[in-house]
């Protein structure tokens, strides 16, 4: 990778969200990417760290929402402060990515544009890069919209769904890794998420996409103009900020899944080679938790007798210590308890929206 194609990339990373799933350490100005649940480094902090040497990061792009803003600022400090953009209101991420691409093209008209979700977590850094590589590569010689899918390890009915075809033929790069999207499938119910896995040719729709500044733009204006508009005026805006506090709340909610990528004349399919989670509750971080070998996790002081399968977190220097007990989820903040069964691990945002709102 030379220096100028470096400094053609550019990446945005979607930073915005709800504090519920990981209450009482999450809240709504702080949601899961802003957390250390894995060491002393937030989601968000490991998603810009594992760019490094790919992106230049002056021409990383952090898209937020104004009751986070404070929070990511304080986080990213080496980013400049013209980086971090809150959207004025939620309008999906849509208009999210329009945002993003009117910022991109007022710098470089012809950018590769690489889209991530902040809140995964993914170790393996250079395999990352390399499937992002290719990626790239495929996005700008195809002149098409490529997706990064994860190969499901289950039947899943909580993510949308990529449905592959046949080997992408790119001309001079046949052997890139990269498939035909036959189409994006919605969350499926269970019994059609195991169809799905049993045909072999079904990715998970991870949300990390990647595009030329130009193809993002012509599709856009052929099957979303309201968006292409967005940008247009955006790129020749003498106040950035001004023009999306003023237009951006005008914009219809649509996801970019619905906007564009269900209709764009061609979108490719890379499958991701590294690892990936996307910590979706409580019993994800278990994962990466030390365990006993009772399977008890924690991340803290723990004693236990005769307790089995809990998960015990905690932001305390207490010492925890479990009695008796089998498939609970503990987790203490400075404010707060969670006593929780594992299997109603997926419930907690629902309970968060009867708490008091000091505590939301």
């Amino acid at each position: 990778m030379t220096q100028a194609a470096s400094k053609k990339r550019f990446a945005l990373i979607l930073a915005g969200g709800s504090g519920q799933r990981f209450w009482p350490i999450s809240r709504d100005t702080r949601p899961k990417q802003l957390l250390k649940l894995f060491g002393e480094k937030t989601l968000l902090e490991l998603t810009v760290d594992r760019l490094e040497g790919f992106v230049p990061k002056e021409n990383i792009l952090i898209l937020t929402n104004s009751q986070q803003e404070a929070a990511v600022r304080e986080i990213l400090k080496d980013l400049p402060k013209e980086n971090i953009v809150a959207e004025p209101e939620k309008r999906d991420t849509g208009p999210a990515i329009a945002l993003a691409v009117g910022w991109v093209v007022a710098r470089e008209p012809t950018a590769t544009m690489i889209v991530l979700p902040a809140d995964h977590l993914i170790k393996n850094q250079a395999e990352f890069q390399r499937v992002l590589s290719n990626a790239a590569l495929a996005a700008e010689n195809s002149g098409s919209l490529v997706t990064v899918g994860i190969k499901p390890t289950w039947p899943c009915p909580s993510y949308g769904y990529v449905e592959r075809g046949r080997r992408a033929s790119i001309g001079g790069l046949d052997d890139l890794p990269v498939w035909e999207v036959v189409r994006f499938r919605e969350k499926p119910n269970p019994d059609l998420a195991e169809h799905f896995i049993s045909q072999g040719n079904f990715l998970w729709n991870a949300g990390m996409f990647i595009w030329t500044i130009p193809a993002i733009f012509s599709e856009l204006s052929r099957h979303c103009p309201v968006l292409a508009d967005f940008i247009s005026e955006l790129r020749g805006s003498k106040d950035f900020s001004a023009t999306v506090a003023k237009q951006f709340g005008k914009l219809p909610k649509l996801s970019i899944d619905y906007a564009l990528m269900e209709r764009a004349s061609r979108v490719l399919n890379i499958e991701a080679t590294f690892d990936w989670d996307d910590v979706g509750n409580w019993t994800s971080v278990g994962r990466y938790l030390t365990s006993d070998e009772d399977g008890n996790q924690h991340n803290c002081a723990f004693s236990q007798q005769d307790a089995v399968n809990n998960l015990v977190f905690t932001q305390t220097n207490q010492h925890v210590a479990l009695l008796g007990v089998q498939d609970l989820i503990v987790v203490a903040a400075k404010d707060g308890l969670l006593v929780a069964s594992r299997s109603k691990a997926e419930s907690i945002k629902k309970l968060v929206d009867g708490l008091p709102a000091e505590l939301r």
